[in-house]
């Protein structure tokens, strides 16, 4: 039997699945980050190596047909093409003990987006909303036309995102702090995850430790603890969150669903998880707005996704 290769390539973890050509899984490997605009392509074929080595385990002699790569940012066809050589090179492996059968057109090149939304719904027609340490949406309707809204990082966007949440609540404790903001508990709240002994050395923290996004983008579960526990600023950004997801959302389906047409929306990210509700009034007011629509949460991973696509590719080809 033959086999594909679907992978999610984030800037945490690379995730390979190994799917035969019944759409079941027989493997499933991950490693590090495989984002080669910030680890460089050494690196990135490091990680994904890792992960497909993983996913075949102790088999031996597979036949490799088709591979899908899902990469955040990847757009412009000078990404898609140095992807496309990146896998290319890995049938030179040699501890990699596979049959490859791969060509230049049985290697899908996509964005992180499109491969959430295949393995959410199970498929390439609906809404993916990403809400993890970003935020992006992604729609796809039955005539094969897209949109999406957002994605441009944690400067110029990520509306809804872990990360926007987190910094909200740094500033509203420091506003609170300073009087400018009624009283909330995000300031003992910070201190305490934190180990401050005065919220004031939050700057030390952000400006002089060298957090990052995802360091940043951590702490929104201290602003979901705090409305879950009734602090009415806490809330007001959750509420702030969800807002602008709902309009970024909003937005896709008035762009590409036309006529009330309906459609499935995949929720997607670690901010979906949180103990606030945040998917439950998302979809409250999607539902109030587009009463055609549904959310619902991911079917399958995003891998999946990839490994679902591979497989259409193939047999299309």
């Amino acid at each position: 039997m033959s086999y594909v290769l679907g992978i999610d390539g984030g800037g945490t973890k690379t995730v390979c699945i190994l799917m035969d050509e019944n759409r079941q899984v027989v493997g499933r490997g991950e490693a590090g980050a495989s984002n080669y605009q910030t680890i460089g392509i050494s690196n990135t074929i490091n990680s994904i190596n890792l992960a497909i080595q993983r996913a075949i385990a102790e088999r031996k002699d597979l036949t490799i047909i088709g591979a899908c790569l899902g990469l955040a940012g990847v757009s412009r066809p000078r990404d898609i093409e140095v992807i496309k050589d990146l896998l290319m090179d890995l049938q030179f492996y040699q501890n990699l003990p596979l049959n490859w059968q791969l060509k230049l057109d049985s290697i899908v090149i996509c964005n992180d987006a499109f491969i959430a939304l295949v393995g959410g719904l199970g498929h390439g027609t609906g809404i993916v909303a990403i809400s993890g340490t970003g935020s992006i949406i992604f729609g796809r309707n039955h005539l094969g036309e897209t949109k999406r809204v957002g994605g441009w990082g944690h400067i110029l966007g990520d509306e809804g995102s872990a990360y926007q949440i987190a910094v909200s609540g740094m500033q509203a404790a420091l506003k609170s702090y300073d009087g400018r903001e009624i009283s909330t508990s995000l300031v003992a709240g910070f201190q305490e995850h934190l180990g401050l002994a005065n919220i004031e050395d939050l700057i030390e923290v952000v400006y002089r430790r060298g957090w990052g996004v995802k360091e940043i983008a951590a702490l929104a579960a201290i602003v979901d603890s705090a409305a879950v526990n009734g602090d009415a600023i806490a809330n007001r950004i959750i509420e702030d969150a969800v807002q602008d997801l709902v309009k970024a959302t909003s937005t896709v389906i008035e762009a590409i669903f036309h006529d009330n047409e309906g459609c499935e929306i995949v929720t997607s990210g670690g901010v979906w998880q949180g103990k606030a509700n945040m998917q439950g009034k998302f979809a409250g007011l999607i539902g109030e707005k587009f009463p055609q629509v549904q959310v619902i949460s991911p079917k399958y991973e995003p891998a999946y996704g990839a490994a679902l696509l591979a497989l259409e590719n193939i047999r299309c080809c």
